[in-house]
């Protein structure tokens, strides 16, 4: 079963939870392994002379540049198996001076979980032997580790039932931790919202070693989780989750339209469409090369759903020989994996490493023209251009309050933006993929969001501002610079909450919530 359905007593060790971090040494280290060894079997600390210290930490580096010579990497790995050797490390970092980052799937798009930009001495956290996940069929609800993947979540859902799902992101492979703490959307979102807008609970290992449930944690940290970037608060192992109702039949399609056969067009209409259709229909559009794909899941049978589309979106010519029917578990390899791809496939952990990435993102909360679209056109189009996805906002996830989560992009937004771009070792260092990114998105600053440019947590860019630290914490000043961007007026909530939960700021990285600790 997941980690926990109750609170677990926290354990003896805490009693050293009040000890502040002491500047690291090689003693200190030394110190910071003895203690751990105390406490955690000596197999599940690795060091970096461990034979398995380097399969480890790369087993979920997701890109490439982020494992290379330069890399800073950690000092230690740990890999717990319950929660009682997750509160040691908080303890022994704290104790010692060592910092701890925290893994779960690997898909940070900055490699935040398991590097640093800057020199410095820290340990990570790896949860992945923490990936239990519990489905209370008749309750409606899961306990899932923060170690698992949303694919494995969602094979454990489609095995209790057919009627039930979870409205999270669409890559298989991206861990509950991380995907959970940032908000989480796909291709339920219009008919449930996001992934935090369906969280019930939560077990968290806070600075000070102590194990807490949402009741223990209170109201204002259980809000910081769910949405936040939970690694600012601390180690999340486990999450209560409202699972969904869905029919037994569910209809997809993935329709391509070229540029010659009016791409911009169509997707200068989609704008105004796909955020106001009904809520059990999401149609997203890949932008790349010279065409644009629009990717589609609908809440029922290619009966009802052909009806829809020729009242509300003819343009896009969709006709029975492109539904595809099947149950929602079986959607999620369709839409992700391709046609010939199994449900068993969505359990598959493992990524390639041939291939180098860069993202950022935005939010449109006005249809841009059509000659802005075919502008756009033309940059995806160049030499080493990437591609573009967008996802339509609206309904569910659109009516839920800014400041109910930490996630505040709703009402008022047509979609979102993400910008992507690949490249292989063979084809260079990546500047000019990168280059590309950032000019087109230089580009798009008069036709998205603005007063803050809005941008999505999960598809995190340290383009958009790090954190400078200052006696040892976070500047509160230099972190609004990207966390408004991020969270909008929900960045002063999570600051304050980080104060009082983490006041000497002991959970960092780049782009942590930074502590704000009233005067006295």
């Amino acid at each position: 079963m997941a980690m926990t359905k109750s609170l677990v007593p926290v354990l003896i060790f805490t009693f050293l939870c009040c000890c502040l971090p002491v500047p690291s040494t090689a003693s200190s280290n030394d110190d910071f392994l003895q203690c751990l060894n105390a406490s955690i079997p000596g197999q599940l600390v690795l060091t970096q002379t461990s034979p398995s210290f380097t399969s480890v930490l790369v087993s979920s580096i997701r890109n490439p540049k982020f494992s290379t010579p330069t890399t800073v990497r950690p000092l230690y790995i740990v890999t717990p198996t319950n929660a009682s050797h997750v509160q040691a490390a908080v303890v022994c970092g704290r104790r010692h001076g060592v910092r701890l980052r925290v893994r779960s799937g690997g898909h940070d798009y900055e490699g935040l979980s398991y590097r640093s930009e800057r020199p410095e001495v820290f340990a990570v956290v790896d949860l992945s032997n923490l990936r239990a996940v519990h489905v209370d069929q008749q309750a409606s609800t899961a306990w899932v580790d923060s170690g698992a993947t949303i694919g494995e979540l969602y094979y454990a859902i489609g095995n209790a039932s057919n009627r039930l799902a979870f409205p999270a992101g669409l890559c298989p492979t991206i861990g509950v931790g991380g995907h959970f703490s940032g908000g989480g959307f796909g291709m339920l979102l219009r008919k449930y919202g996001a992934a935090v807008d369906n969280v019930i609970d939560a077990v968290l290992v806070d600075a000070r070693g102590r194990l807490l449930d949402r009741n223990a944690m209170g109201s204002d940290v259980f809000w910081a989780l769910r949405g936040g970037g939970g690694e600012s608060f601390g180690i999340v192992l486990s999450w209560r989750v409202k699972l969904v109702p869905v029919p037994p039949t569910v209809t997809a399609f993935s329709v391509p339209v070229s540029v010659d056969h009016g791409a911009v067009d169509v997707v200068t209409k989609w704008q105004e469409v796909a955020p106001a259709l009904p809520d059990d229909l999401f149609i997203r559009v890949l932008v790349q090369g010279e065409a644009a794909t629009f990717q589609s899941l609908y809440l029922g049978t290619c009966d009802a759903l052909l009806p829809v589309m020729r009242c509300r979106f003819p343009e896009l010519g969709v006709n029975r020989t492109h539904c595809k029917e099947m149950t929602w578990i079986e959607s999620v390899p369709f839409v992700h994996l391709g046609s010939g791809a199994t449900v068993q496939d969505i359990l598959n952990r493992t990524t390639s490493m041939s291939t180098f990435t860069k993202a950022t993102s935005d939010y449109v909360r006005q249809a841009i023209s059509r000659d802005v679209w075919e502008e756009i056109f033309a940059w995806i189009a160049k030499p080493d251009a990437g591609l573009m996805i967008l996802d339509p906002y609206g309904a569910a996830i659109g009516s839920v309050p800014e400041a109910a989560t930490p996630f505040p992009h709703r009402g008022g937004v047509l979609y979102n933006i993400q910008y992507m771009n690949f490249w292989t070792a063979a084809g260079g260092d990546g500047s000019a993929q990168t280059k590309w990114i950032r000019d087109l998105y230089a580009f798009m600053e008069p036709y998205v969001s603005m007063n803050p440019r809005e941008a999505y947590f999960n598809y995190r860019d340290l383009g958009l501002g790090v954190n400078v630290v200052v006696g040892n914490v976070s500047s509160y000043e230099a972190g609004k610079v990207w966390g408004e961007k991020y969270f909008k007026d929900n960045y002063q909530r999570l600051a304050m909450v980080k104060g009082e939960i983490d006041p000497d700021d002991y959970f960092r990285n780049e782009q942590s919530i930074s502590p704000l600790v009233p005067s006295k």
